[in-house]
């Protein structure tokens, strides 16, 4: 009879990164796609009128920061580590699920309520990469904002297993502040407000609770790592 046993929290890491390698790519991927898809078009086909958001104090005291859109870009790399360090199949699968519940109800709130951000006050076309970013990514589907919203649910996903593995507080703490950095990033590089990340943070705060109550517990047996 196989004993349960937690591995070492290195070689569980490694094995949980190796397990299904290129369906957590591919799926990855294919999903971030079909996701702006829909982003898009409610981007350029909004159905209501536009509500611009409001600017607070704290957009106000928060300067641009030109140095900030790198951490606002890794977002993409950051939102497949959740994915990548699922178990197995059915980890994976219900993780996937969740992330449809956590971007179509972003989608849903964009749909009804369209949203954008003031006018600009700076030129950032000036800066490397902004010119790119503005031809990409337009001032609309502001709130809440899922780049927010994105890092915030993987940031409580990610430090699930990391606690869950026994992995130290040096890669929890890492964890929350590359995510604490991106969601800063929003509104250092001028792409939200202040209000846009309120939003974003207690969407992915929301759907991350649901998540971790409702998935599939890990199983270790001392035949594998």
């Amino acid at each position: 009879m196989a004993v349960a046993v937690r591995p070492d929290w290195r070689a569980e890491l490694a094995y949980r990164v190796r397990k299904l390698f290129w369906l957590k790519l591919l799926g990855t991927t294919l999903w971030t796609t079909l996701f702006f898809v829909g982003y898009f078009y409610l981007l350029r086909h909004p159905a209501y009128a536009v509500t611009v958001m409001p600017l607070t104090w704290v957009d106000r005291a928060v300067p641009f920061q030109p140095a900030m859109l790198w951490p606002y870009l890794s977002l993409w790399f950051y939102i497949g580590i959740a994915p990548g360090l699922q178990r197995d199949f059915r980890q994976l699968l219900v993780y996937g699920l969740w992330t449809m519940v956590l971007m179509g109800g972003g989608l849903l709130i964009f749909h009804f309520w369209p949203t954008a951000v003031p006018p600009l006050t700076i030129d950032r076309a000036g800066h490397p990469g902004f010119a790119l970013l503005e031809g990409v990514d337009g001032s609309g589907n502001a709130s809440p904002s899922m780049h927010v919203a994105s890092a915030v649910f993987t940031a409580m996903r990610v430090h699930a297993v990391l606690r869950e593995i026994g992995a130290p507080a040096t890669l929890r703490l890492a964890n929350a502040v590359w995510a604490v950095l991106i969601a800063w990033s929003t509104v250092a590089v001028r792409q939200h407000v202040a209000l846009d990340v309120l939003g974003g943070a207690m969407l992915g705060l929301a759907v991350a609770a649901l998540s971790l109550r409702w998935r599939p517990a890990s199983s270790y047996h001392a035949d594998r790592p």
